[in-house]
């Protein structure tokens, strides 16, 4: 009977893994755009350490995008209801909200065609992205509404 309960208690705490809540708080995730080369869903780190290009860096290679040929940022947020296999181990997570960070990114490359990227940041890395970005670029980011201003300006 022991066996069965520490059983069960440790396929509960199993399930509650961060390996089920999502995007990891460090890293970034490409949503969409107009990069075929990299598919939705793919995640890697974004970094904005070297002063010339904002690279966001994937399995399968990387997305380099000077700073100068960058003419739109937007940030927004979506909350969504916590709904996985961690909600079954802990119910009161229904009760929760999971806020996902949306930046997107315009610019134009050397031959003038205009790109777009959208990438899920991580709550880790948003406030150093979106202050370095503005930085770097010179570009005001605009925000989709209050609750993405307040979020990404560091007040919650």
């Amino acid at each position: 009977m022991n066996r069965s309960i520490v059983l069960a208690l440790a396929v509960l705490f199993a399930m509650n893994l961060p390996a089920f809540a999502g995007l990891p708080n460090n890293k970034s995730e490409y949503v969409g755009g107009t990069e075929n080369d990299i598919g939705p869903g793919s995640q890697g780190f974004c970094s904005t350490g070297n002063e010339r290009e904002f690279v966001f860096e994937y399995p399968q290679g990387q997305l380099v995008i000077p700073y100068d040929q960058i003419n739109d940022l937007e940030y927004g947020m979506e909350a969504a209801r916590r709904l996985s296999f961690s909600t079954a181990a802990n119910p009161f997570r229904l009760f929760t909200k999971k806020k996902k960070h949306f930046l997107t990114i315009g610019w134009k490359d050397e031959h003038g065609q205009q790109h777009a990227a959208v990438f899920e940041l991580g709550k880790d890395v948003i406030r150093t992205t979106i202050v370095t970005l503005e930085a770097r670029t010179g570009k005001k980011v605009d925000y989709q509404d209050d609750r993405a201003r307040k979020s990404g300006l560091g007040g919650v």
